[in-house]
């Protein structure tokens, strides 16, 4: 991929909105399977348990529109441990939408600096937090005990030094499909407490 198309994963991905609806879709297929499948501790019924994030970075119709994150709790009392399903949409505690913190990440690789300066301002991204997302990237996420297994399903082996880079050109997400196959395998790291199984 060169550098004129990472560019363009702005104009493709971060500024439209039906790629945000897509990924609630997906997140509601997932809260679905969780529900379906019960409390994993008890094997009590799970019960609608949502809380809202505001999630920064998007298109402007991300701020009109009221964001939740799927979540469930079980019914039986003595029990009433918390489900809440993997997200293709939010990257953990991350304040940021996922597919932001990705691919701004991504774009600090090639993308000449004054043109991710743009975007940044765009998108109302400080520069100490891309810094941070970097940080998380080279440090925290390869030494993830996630990372550590899921490495070995890349061949050739991924470059960590220019993460999350290499993973987005060993996934080829020009293709908003294959950029959703990327998030997908990035959801364990979405909740401590992963009650459906993974392998789609």
């Amino acid at each position: 991929m060169k550098t004129k198309r990472r560019e363009n994963w702005y104009q493709c991905y971060l500024a439209k909105w039906s790629v945000y609806e897509l990924l609630e879709k997906c997140d509601g297929d997932l809260a679905e399977k969780c529900q379906a499948s019960g409390c994993l501790k008890c094997g009590g019924r799970l019960d609608r348990s949502d809380y809202r994030r505001k999630p920064r970075g998007g298109p402007e119709e991300a701020k009109k529109v009221e964001t939740w994150r799927d979540s469930f709790c079980c019914d039986r009392e003595g029990c009433r441990k918390r489900h809440t399903p993997p997200s293709v949409r939010f990257l953990g505690r991350k304040v940021y939408w996922g597919v932001v913190v990705v691919l701004m990440a991504a774009m600090e690789q090639g993308v000449k600096p004054a043109r991710v300066e743009v975007l940044r301002e765009r998108l109302g991204i400080d520069r100490r937090t891309l810094e941070r997302w970097r940080t998380w990237w080279l440090a925290t996420f390869v030494e993830s005990r996630f990372w550590k297994e899921a490495r070995a399903q890349f061949m050739p082996v991924l470059c960590q030094k220019t993460l999350p880079w290499s993973l987005c050109k060993a996934f080829g997400i020009d293709r908003l499909d294959r950029l959703l196959k990327l998030l997908r395998l990035l959801r364990p790291l979405t909740t401590a407490w992963v009650p459906v199984p993974l392998d789609n």
